[in-house]
């Protein structure tokens, strides 16, 4: 594991994977992402994790791609960007996420690759990948229509805006929105929850709830990430990417 990823045994069961670079709001560099496949390796591999708890450092789940890092990547960035997202949309233990403070970019679209997702009253959620001059990502042209229908997906995929935690539950990004500072004990508690029942029943369960669209799901991570990578390369993501780092 890096630093920039902890992971650790929280509760019976339950493998608690925190985003740790609370300075830059847990921005996700090319470290960050090895970090996340790794811990989620580990998860899926461990006969005794039954429930894997994400979650951020710091009051913030995650800030997004950083930037900077991104744009020196190469495309390497990008490339394991989407080897994460293959990681947690194929992950065969229940995924359970607790959001405080930002959710931006991927920090939102992970959200709809897991289980169960609990967040803050004050969280930020944003999918800037039209303002950045980039395409969406984390099959979320496929999955977000379906969970918030395709008005609502155009809004917050084309617009590229800010919204908070009531828009993501009634998007169906969120389980429940609870008070600031409350979402990681939420979270925890439904993650023990899980852990407590038959492991292979949730883990069937899981199958039969994702086997229907699993396919789709791949074939528009793979789709999503060659425009992706293209569009990184384009003149508007390079000023797009120029203009964010004179801030």
């Amino acid at each position: 594991m890096t630093a920039a990823v902890l992971s650790e045994t929280v509760a019976p069961g339950v493998f608690q994977i925190t985003m740790n670079r609370p300075d830059r709001k847990n921005a996700l560099d090319r470290a960050s992402y090895v970090g996340l496949i790794e811990a989620f390796a580990a998860a899926e591999a461990d006969p005794q994790v039954r429930a894997i708890l994400i979650t951020g450092a710091g009051g913030c789940f995650t800030s997004g791609n950083d930037i900077r890092d991104f744009a020196a990547s190469a495309g390497d960035g990008a490339r394991i960007a989407m080897d994460f997202l293959t990681s947690i949309s194929t992950a065969t233990k229940p995924v359970v996420a607790a959001v405080e403070g930002f959710a931006v970019g991927i920090g939102t679209t992970m959200l709809l690759h897991c289980d169960l997702a609990f967040a803050g009253d004050k969280a930020v959620f944003r999918m800037p990948f039209v303002a950045l001059g980039l395409s969406p990502e984390g099959a979320s042209s496929y999955l977000l229509p379906l969970v918030a229908g395709s008005k609502r997906a155009a809004e917050l995929l084309m617009l590229a805006e800010p919204f908070g935690p009531q828009a993501a539950l009634e998007a169906g990004l969120l389980n429940v929105v609870v008070a600031e500072g409350a979402a990681l004990a939420a979270a925890l508690d439904k993650a023990k929850a899980l852990a407590a029942l038959p492991p292979q029943s949730v883990a069937l369960t899981k199958l039969l709830l994702k086997r229907g669209h699993a396919a789709s799901i791949a074939e528009t991570i793979a789709t999503e990430g060659r425009h992706f990578g293209e569009r990184l390369r384009s003149e508007e993501a390079q000023a797009a990417f120029a203009a964010f780092l004179k801030r």
